[in-house]
């Protein structure tokens, strides 16, 4: 699926990060969103190597990237400690500025990053980004429901987590 890319682990703020690159060129840093990995990108990123640098990553706490503990603000996996992963990852491999296409929770992340380093972005393409606040100030039953996984989400520790790692066959028995 990812013929020609190399895998590397990259030391990030708070542990490994999974990488894969390929290609020459302008340097391209691709951010998948949730509850995806690197793969979401496997019909772009052979096609995108060909002109660009390109690295995909695994976020932390997705695919094989790191899973660090966090507290109870979360800020272990707040967009601005994962921005810092991202350049990380671009810093190991030899890039102080590049540019970014990411899509959901990356896209977030990505904006969080150019917020924070705006000369570490030289441009981004963020897709799939939506207004939160704005979704949430006019909730309604209709998008609760298609949402429902934001609203587990968001639930005070250790709930969320706890449901996440149980193993359902097992708790079937």
């Amino acid at each position: 699926m990812f013929e020609g890319f190399v895998g590397v682990n990259v030391a990030g703020p708070a542990g490994n990060i999974r990488t894969w690159r390929k290609g020459c060129g302008t340097p391209l840093l691709l951010i998948h969103g949730h509850p995806q990995t690197h793969v979401m990108w496997h019909r772009v990123a052979p096609a995108l190597s060909e002109r660009f640098t390109t690295i995909l990553m695994d976020l932390r706490g997705y695919g094989d990237s790191v899973r660090t503990e966090s507290d109870l603000l979360h800020v272990a996996y707040s967009k601005r400690q994962m921005a810092l992963d991202a350049l990380a990852v671009m810093g190991h491999h030899g890039f102080a500025s590049f540019q970014v296409l990411a899509h959901d929770r990356g896209a977030r992340l990505a904006h969080r990053l150019a917020a924070d380093h705006p000369e570490a972005v030289e441009r981004m393409m963020l897709l799939d980004i939506a207004p939160t606040l704005e979704m949430y100030t006019h909730t309604h039953q209709l998008f609760a429901s298609s949402y429902w996984h934001w609203f587990f989400l968001i639930q005070p520790p250790p709930l969320p987590e706890a449901l996440i790692e149980s193993d359902p066959v097992m708790c079937a028995a």
